[in-house]
């Protein structure tokens, strides 16, 4: 009886025991989890209030100027197809493909002997004729002389004067013959009617040309000054017109891509209609072309410049954000470094600057960059827009990233 209940105390104690150690165990895992999740709240602490990293630009005044931009092709002044007036063969080419010509230069010669012949053989006519006239006017004196004596009939002397009459109309005729062969024997030698560059040759020395040839021998492209033919929307046209009345409108040539600038010159002739397909309208305008920046044909980009705004108060436009109630910027501020969101108003938002009118002053920063990062009221760190961050420095230390 007693050995029985001795037993039963020890199977109690041993079960107390492990009802004890299991609620042990329990408690200090629930404080081991307690404080591995508290841990990392306090971690991050630090690192919420660490200065958010973003570039900033000044608010600047400057001259800013408003181009209008437009797609154009560059066109010669002027281009002459040069042909042959006369038919024959062609003799000779006085030019080089592609050299610079002057007006006035010799071009090619067709063979002028038929011409020359021509000519020749009208002023022999008129010399034969005129050899008549001198005798017939001798016999009209001495009819006329023996009519007034009753020595000849008065019939016979009106028809000498006839016959006089007659010679002197034909000598007239032969002039203008020899007028006309001189004019085609001058055609034989073709000049450039304008200053140039010389095309292609179309037609070699020895060939036949005629006057009815549809392609001509050569042609001729007045290059310097040059004009540039372009677009743009009617939208503009007023304004255009006016600053025309205003004075001289500067036009800037850049190539197609916008890589190179070519010319500058000045805005000559609004087209007389706009385009009601394309809601468009075309332009001239004339540069100088010395140098050969421009060629006939080519496809370059027009800028026309409307007016400059002078002394406007410009931010980069990467710093202007559009929001539900508008444009806004954020501004950092001085000293504490944290950022407001300012509402702003522009006057033009271009690729590069915008001109703002209201909301900002000469000489506050904007964020230009990693304004997705930023609330207002967030301190930043503040890196000039012409140092930017380091891939992989860290912002706060200064040092690799962890």
């Amino acid at each position: 009886m007693d050995q029985s209940s001795r037993s039963a105390r020890a199977l109690t104690a041993v079960r107390s025991l492990t009802v004890a150690g299991v609620l042990a165990g329990v408690v200090f895992a629930g404080s081991l989890w307690g404080q591995s999740a508290d841990r990392p709240a306090k971690a991050a602490a630090p690192s919420q209030q660490q200065p958010v990293p973003v570039t900033v630009a000044p608010v600047t005044r400057q001259d800013v100027p408003l181009w209008l931009q437009g797609i154009g092709t560059v066109q010669a002044v002027s281009t002459v197809t040069i042909r042959s007036r006369v038919d024959g063969e062609l003799q000779n080419a006085f030019f080089t493909e592609g050299q610079t010509i002057k007006a006035g230069d010799p071009l090619v010669q067709i063979d002028p002997r038929p011409f020359q012949a021509t000519l020749d053989q009208a002023t022999a006519k008129k010399a034969q004729d005129e050899a008549q006239l001198a005798n017939a006017q001798r016999d009209l004196t001495r009819y006329e002389a023996l009519a007034q004596r009753d020595f000849s009939s008065r019939q016979q002397a009106d028809t000498q004067k006839a016959e006089v009459a007659q010679l002197q109309a034909q000598i007239k005729g032969d002039q203008a013959l020899i007028d006309n062969a001189q004019v085609q024997l001058g055609y034989t030698l073709i000049r450039s009617p304008i200053g140039g560059r010389a095309g292609f040759g179309l037609v070699d020395p020895g060939n036949i040309v005629h006057a009815t040839d549809a392609n001509g021998i050569l042609v001729v492209t007045q290059t310097d000054p040059i004009t540039v033919v372009f677009t743009l929307p009617e939208d503009r046209l007023h304004d255009i017109v006016e600053a025309m009345a205003r004075g001289t409108v500067a036009v800037s040539i850049n190539s197609r891509d916008n890589q190179r600038h070519l010319k500058d010159g000045v805005l000559k002739v609004i087209d007389n209609q706009v385009d009601p397909a394309t809601g468009t309208i075309r332009m001239k305008a004339l540069f100088p072309n010395a140098d050969n920046a421009l060629w006939p044909g080519e496809f370059v980009a027009a800028e026309v410049l409307l007016h400059t705004d002078h002394g406007a108060l410009t931010v980069p436009s990467a710093a202007v954000q559009r929001g539900a109630s508008g444009l806004y910027v954020y501004v950092v501020a001085a000293p504490d470094e944290r950022v407001e969101l300012r509402t702003v108003k522009a006057a033009r938002l271009g690729p590069q600057i915008a001109v703002i009118t209201d909301g900002l002053k000469e000489g506050e920063r904007v964020v230009v960059s990693g304004q997705l990062k930023v609330q207002p009221g967030a301190r930043v760190d503040a890196r000039p827009a012409d140092q930017p961050l380091l891939v992989g420095q860290s912002v706060a230390q200064g040092g690799p990233a962890r």
